[in-house]
């Protein structure tokens, strides 16, 4: 990659000047680049590096002040980095990140028009969609720190800490031109099933609509959750934006599988295809995972993973009982439950089972015939 002389300057000035999250900073826009240019390596070095919290600037004497549970001394919000991993989206969802990231980065011309609007974005839908991710992008593509704080650890037994942790989250962030992520906000509405009071309840959703509402247009915030219908009405309205993040379609399954396992190799555009059919129901977390594990064999069983072993892998992932890959060689029960799942997927030929799951093309019709004739 051609040295970025501005970001390297940066850096040193940050380093000499002490501002540990400038150097952050500064060093997740390096790891960024080196990603954009495919030198993996040198990104993974330096996320690494930066996840050494602190070390390189222990002899100053500097230590971000982040706010603290004040029985547990736990820090309330965390610095995340900029993420190299992509993120890919459903058409809607999308369309409604850019028109927001589009609107951020204009704030200052919308403000003066008197057209602006609070940049407030609600992500929900089921866990393992990306909103994490999908929230750290938004900050990268802004050049804005990310500070993440999980509502539910801010949770406290002590009457009025709930509230008051709250305070310190929307305290902290004004002054840094960050993005601010409110992970788990259902966690409030959770009070509700718990020992709280109803009182405390109240105290806690209303702490976090004077937070909400204290804030600038400029200062951008998203809140995520697993399960909106918990939220108070309240609570959506300070969020202009909203953005479901369901489960991937089958064109992003695709680009999934061929990303995480076959790394971008056009000549596999088949087998992701395939994947991609036979994978409908399963997250994006879900999909990387069985990806990176069999990536992982591939390495250090000098032997890559078959595609039927894969393929069993997602269906027992879809069945909610995770196979481990092994190597190890099909079972005829294992043939016949593959056999099967690809007849039914549809659109795959017999001839393409048998290519698949390593049996005859008659051995595919005597399976099938058998599963027919139960």
């Amino acid at each position: 990659m051609e040295v970025n002389k501005s970001l390297i300057i940066s850096l040193i000035e940050s380093a000499l000047a002490a501002d540990y999250t400038r150097v952050r900073r500064v060093g997740s826009q390096l790891a960024k680049r080196f990603a954009e240019e495919n030198d993996f390596d040198a990104a993974k070095a330096i996320q690494a590096l930066l996840r050494k919290r602190g070390v390189p600037l222990q002899t100053s004497g500097y230590a971000e002040a982040l706010p603290r549970d004040a029985g547990s001394r736990l820090p309330l919000i965390e610095e995340g980095q900029w993420p190299t991993t992509p993120i890919m989206l459903n058409g809607e969802a999308g369309h409604t990140i850019s028109q927001f990231i589009e609107d951020a980065q204009n704030i200052g011309l919308l403000s003066e028009k008197g057209v602006s609007a609070r940049l407030g974005l609600l992500l929900f839908g089921p866990p393992g969609t990306g909103k994490t991710l999908l929230a750290g992008h938004i900050a990268a593509s802004l050049k804005r720190p990310f500070y993440i704080a999980r509502l539910d650890s801010l949770i406290s037994s002590r009457l009025g800490e709930t509230a008051k942790n709250v305070r310190g989250i929307f305290d902290f962030v004004p002054a840094r031109n960050a993005v601010l992520f409110l992970d788990e906000m259902d966690a409030i509405a959770k009070l509700r099933d718990d020992r709280h009071e109803l009182g405390e309840l109240k105290r806690v959703v209303n702490t976090v609509l004077q937070g909400l509402d204290s804030l600038t247009d400029d200062v951008v915030t998203i809140g995520a959750t697993n399960h909106p219908h918990l939220l108070d009405p309240a609570i959506w309205r300070r969020f202009p934006y909203k953005a479901e993040l369901g489960l991937p379609d089958r064109d992003v399954r695709k680009s999934l599988w061929l990303h995480f396992l076959f790394e971008g190799e056009g000549t596999r555009e088949d087998d992701a295809a395939i994947l991609a059919v036979v994978s409908k129901g399963l997250n994006g977390a879900d999909i990387e995972n069985i990806a990176l594990a069999a990536r992982r064999r591939a390495i250090l069983g000098n032997q890559e993973p078959s595609l039927a072993e894969i393929l069993l892998a997602v269906r027992a992932s879809r069945a909610g009982s995770p196979r481990l890959l092994d190597n190890r060689e099909l079972t005829t029960a294992d043939k016949k439950a593959l056999t099967a799942l690809l007849h039914e997927t549809g659109g795959v030929s017999q001839a393409e089972i048998s290519r698949i799951v390593g049996v005859s093309r008659q051995m595919v019709h005597r399976y099938l015939k058998e599963a027919s004739d139960g």
